[in-house]
């Protein structure tokens, strides 16, 4: 027979115990017991019960103690207090208190089977809101990053795998691929999610300055340090440190970041006071750091501890299928942000996007879309908003040789061409060819993806 639920006794009275065990036990629930509040609290997490029927009364930590530290614990668990009967307004301020019911001793076994029952269908409700509110966080969590392609969606999942570790995570892609959001997508998914999350660009700050942000100073450490000031890595105690561009870490301070991640521990500058504090690391460049390690500009080492788990997000160029998500996107919040009514892109415009190789990412795709929200007139976005030079890879010099071209070669420059002659309307193009709009688009997303592959990932 299936079980009806887990169910943890907590009295200091054995011979309670033992039957309440097994009068819940016949009943077809499966039970666990403790001998006082303490042993419970070590019970929580490894019987995890759906209900806690503890006694009120008992030596060291009591029912009412035992309430509201096991719920930090287990959240989901409803707790019942058994009291004596000349004791009732304990159970009654339990109750109050945040207990779920009471039961009074001599417990009345009809009501104990009525109660646990009752108390069985409530943490049934309260795991399956609990379970709601984490796929809602989790919805959430990924709302600011847009895309629907193959390598994101792979690139997604293991932002969901590595953000419920404390492992250090290397994050690669190029300028303007969104790296801050995914370092902001794994500590939002994280058990630190609640706890800072504190950004740092190591670009920005000279070395001196760099070392002091990060490890913080003391007073009278150099000139100009009129106080103690407390560091990066302070401020993200039981969170996340963000180093963006951790390739321009200089030397001297990649060896002190290298002892922190062996041995969480560091000095600020000027003090011998050995810290402590409970950060992850999270870092992200622009740059390949095995080329600079061959040049011995950053530590071996420390990219290894950087390394646990690295995640490269693609080039705008090679996921073009998510341009027209993204370009919504930014339509959307600045048609919001300038009081503006547009529903969107006219196909002209839509193909232009799409075609163009975007050296920028989404980063000047978001640009180009604010500007052309800025200057559009009417209700869609036109070819005319965007600027001159986004526009599909230029045809190929010259005709293609006949014989010596395959199909798909003259095909491609006679698209190319046409599209040029049209001023990038696929439209217009469209109508010279014979040929689909839609055609036209697939076309430039099959160029986009295959021209100059010593840019592709």
């Amino acid at each position: 027979m299936p079980s009806r639920g887990r169910i943890l006794i907590v009295d200091d009275e054995a011979n309670a115990r033992a039957a309440l065990s097994e009068i819940l036990h016949e009943d077809g629930y499966v039970t666990e017991t403790a001998a006082d509040g303490f042993k419970a609290l070590g019970k929580l997490s490894e019987f995890e019960p759906d209900v806690v029927l503890t006694d009120l009364k008992m030596p060291g930590l009591d029912g009412i103690g035992l309430m509201e530290k096991g719920r930090e614990i287990l959240p989901g668990a409803v707790f019942v207090v058994m009291t004596a009967f000349g004791t009732i307004g304990s159970a009654v301020d339990a109750v109050k208190r945040g207990a779920d019911n009471y039961l009074t001793k001599p417990l009345d076994f009809d009501a104990l089977a009525e109660i646990v029952e009752r108390a069985m269908e409530k943490s049934r409700l309260v795991r399956e809101n609990l379970r709601l509110r984490e796929r809602l966080r989790e919805r959430n969590v990924m709302s600011h990053i847009v895309g629907d392609s193959p390598r994101m969606k792979t690139l997604l999942e293991l932002v969901d795998q590595v953000a419920k570790s404390r492992a250090s995570v290397l994050i690669v892609g190029e300028s303007g691929t969104g790296k801050e959001l995914i370092a902001e997508a794994i500590h939002r998914a994280s058990p630190r999610a609640k706890a800072p999350l504190v950004r740092l660009n190591c670009a920005a700050l000279a070395e001196g300055l760099l070392e002091s942000e990060l490890f913080g100073h003391e007073k009278g450490a150099f000139t100009g340090a009129v106080s103690r000031r407390e560091g990066r890595f302070k401020q993200a105690d039981q969170g996340t440190l963000f180093l963006d561009e951790v390739s321009e870490i200089p030397a001297a301070t990649q060896v002190k970041l290298l002892r922190f991640l062996q041995e969480r521990a560091f000095e600020r500058v000027g003090g011998n006071e050995t810290l402590h504090v409970d950060v992850r690391i999270l870092a992200a460049t622009n740059r390949d750091l095995a080329v600079l390690i061959a040049e011995g500009r950053f530590r071996e080492d420390l990219f290894y501890r950087l390394n646990v788990v690295s995640l490269e997000i693609p080039p705008l160029r090679d996921r073009a299928s998510d341009i027209p998500a993204l370009a919504m996107f930014f339509l959307a919040r600045y048609a919001e942000e300038n009081g503006k009514r547009i529903e969107g892109f006219d196909d002209e415009a839509l193909g232009t996007l799409e075609g163009y190789r975007w050296p920028g990412n989404v980063r000047e795709l978001e640009n180009v879309i604010e500007r052309a929200v800025v200057l559009c007139d009417e209700g869609r976005v036109a070819r005319r908003h965007l600027p001159a030079n986004i526009a599909p890879k230029p045809a190929p010099d010259g005709p293609p040789r006949i014989p010596g071209s395959s199909i798909d070669d003259i095909e491609r420059f006679a698209i190319l061409k046409t599209l040029e002659m049209c001023g990038g309307s696929t439209s217009k193009a469209a109508a010279v060819l014979g040929i689909s709009s839609r055609k036209i688009q697939y076309k430039l997303h099959e160029y986009a993806n295959t021209a100059d592959p010593e840019r592709r990932q």
